[in-house]
């Protein structure tokens, strides 16, 4: 099953009609839970025909300060309202004082475990389903104890939750950290993984590589995904592009990269996740 991250620029494409590579659609629902009228409307025609997943911005999983209880609320609202099959958030936090528009690294810590499991438990039991965590990029790791697969691996198992496989990501952290980014891979649960994120990303030096969303994917990161449906099996998933967005027909030649890679090893479908 493919799927495409659907942005506002591309809204007016896919109410026209949505090409048969997008199997499904993602939405950040920060950016339609307060929008009525038209846009409300369009987004719900979407939902009505088309399979649906939601990944989140601010929930700031990884935050000191106080989970925001009505927005976790008002989540399950809209999940109801459009059919969510799975809500994703990133393994990082965005908030202390005050919101900070960025993804910022949980220390890989013992003690940040301790702090992030039960929060992660205390959303799946508002919303009544698991969760995904997405395993994120990231350009320090301050205080780093565990290995990032290690802390990875110990939330998924003490939460009891899923995993969004960002692929990019990856490859993104591998090259700017060193570490083998097949070795990371092979070292993921598979049983865990509910769906997936491929992206393109910008080569700021040889060593260094900022996960923008705003580029083709390139040749390595599809030999990783290539490589994640041998060693898991195929699951679900999905081409993001945030900016430099192109016609949907151009997506859709990504698009039809993940079909024929998911063809050499079969199928997968996207299914509601239990609490």
């Amino acid at each position: 099953m493919v799927g495409l991250g659907l942005r506002r620029e591309m809204l007016s494409e896919l109410l026209a009609h949505v090409p048969k590579q997008v199997e499904f659609m993602e939405v950040a629902p920060e950016n339609w839970l307060k929008l009525g009228g038209r846009f409300n409307k369009q987004l719900k025609t979407l939902t009505s025909s088309n399979n649906f997943v939601c990944h989140g911005l601010s929930l700031s999983i990884g935050s000191s300060a106080p989970l925001d209880i009505e927005f976790i609320k008002s989540l399950k609202t809209f999940f109801t309202q459009h059919d969510i099959k799975i809500y994703s958030e990133h393994l990082s936090y965005c908030s202390g004082t005050g919101h900070m528009y960025d993804l910022m690294p949980i220390p890989f810590t013992e003690d940040a475990i301790a702090h992030v499991v039960p929060r992660i438990k205390q959303v799946q039991d508002i919303l009544e389903r698991q969760i995904a965590i997405e395993n994120v990029s990231y350009y320090a790791a301050p205080g780093q104890q565990l290995t990032e697969l290690e802390f990875t691996n110990a939330i998924l198992e003490q939460a009891d939750c899923k995993l969004l496989l960002d692929v990019n990501n990856i490859y993104v952290n591998s090259v700017n950290h060193g570490y083998d980014a097949e070795a990371f891979l092979m070292g993921l649960p598979a049983e865990r993984i509910a769906y997936g994120h491929v992206a393109g990303h910008f080569n700021e030096a040889e060593d260094l590589i900022v996960d923008t969303h705003g580029a083709d994917v390139i040749d390595p990161v599809w030999q990783l995904l290539d490589r994640a449906y041998q060693v898991h099996g195929v699951f679900p998933t999905l081409l993001e592009r945030d900016f430099n967005i192109p016609s949907i027909n151009v997506l859709t030649k990504e698009l039809d990269m993940i079909h024929a890679l998911q063809a050499k090893y079969g199928r997968a479908s996207l299914t509601k996740q239990p609490a």
